[in-house]
């Protein structure tokens, strides 16, 4: 609920603030500071969507989920993260603009926005630090680049305000508009990566099947598939060759995943010899593929 809460608060302070900076954007005649009323914009948009997204992704498994609802909160990152993408395109386009252009400046009114918005801005950054899925992240990160992007708006009004150059303003939000779209891309990655199904990266599949191994009455394991949902609880599948007590092999092999943050597995344990039916399965004696065809001759 917490996550919740806290996506719903910088939701509503962040579409109130961006209202405000347009305006002192505006008024001021600073692109950065309409720039970025632009991301904050996007970001309270982003954040929103978050919102409900997160919350469907609370929802527990059922027929038509039956992982559950958890990627949700991946598409709710990748829609924050695309609305971020043109956003930063835009700010770069209008400063671009503006440096061929330049125009008069409120200097003293920029440093009175600036500072408000550093205020407004840490509040935010501070609602949204906890919380662990990566909808949570995208909107943590979104918050602290408003923080440095107030920040760099702040010392920027400063030294034009005592040099007079102009030139200044559009150079910062350039500035901040490229170091959003790197985080952005850095974001969407990460995001495709979950989607595809590629091994979580705190995951070392080499370690984890030496690691089995050496539990009593583990003889080999294979046909390992890890992967997550939400890019923080993993999900394992796997076939175990064991001889023993299979409940009490099965314990063991659940407990030594949790420990490398597998917190759901399915096992499917086969007997020595067992002939497993997938092609690419080392049986140990292959000779015996050998044998079978003349038990079929009468």
């Amino acid at each position: 609920m917490k996550t919740e809460r806290n996506i719903l608060i910088a939701f509503i302070l962040n579409l109130a603030f961006s209202v405000f900076e347009f305006v002192g954007g505006i008024v001021t005649g600073s692109v950065a500071i309409v720039s970025d009323a632009i991301h904050d914009i996007g970001d309270a948009a982003s954040i929103g969507v978050s919102y409900f997204l997160e919350k469907k992704s609370k929802r527990q498994p059922d027929e038509n989920y039956t992982y559950g609802y958890a990627r949700y909160s991946v598409i709710g990152s990748v829609f924050t993260t695309l609305i971020l993408l043109v956003g930063s395109l835009v700010v770069i386009y209008n400063a671009v603009a503006r440096i061929i252009n330049p125009m008069e400046i409120n200097y003293n009114g920029m440093m009175i926005f600036a500072i408000v918005g550093v205020c407004v801005n840490l509040c935010a950054a501070f609602f949204t630090r906890e919380g662990g899925s990566m909808n949570q992240k995208a909107v943590n990160l979104h918050m602290l680049e408003d923080v440095l992007g107030w920040v760099v708006v702040l010392i920027g009004s400063v030294v034009m305000r005592f040099t007079d150059i102009a030139i200044i303003d559009p150079l910062m939000s350039i500035g901040v508009a490229i170091f959003i779209f790197v985080n952005a891309i850095h974001n969407l990655r990460e995001v495709l990566y979950l989607f595809l199904e590629k091994t979580p990266r705190n995951i070392d599949l080499d370690e984890i099947k030496e690691h089995l191994c050496e539990i009593d009455g583990v003889l080999d394991v294979h046909h390992i598939h890890v992967w997550s949902l939400d890019g923080q609880r993993s999900y394992a599948t796997m076939h175990v060759v064991a001889n023993g007590e299979a409940h009490h092999i099965k314990d063991e092999i659940r407990e030594e995943l949790r420990e490398h943050g597998i917190v759901h597995a399915t096992l499917e344990l086969e007997a020595e010899g067992e002939h497993c039916h997938e092609d690419h399965c080392h049986v140990e004696e292959p000779e015996h593929s050998g044998h079978h065809h003349h038990h079929h001759h009468h």
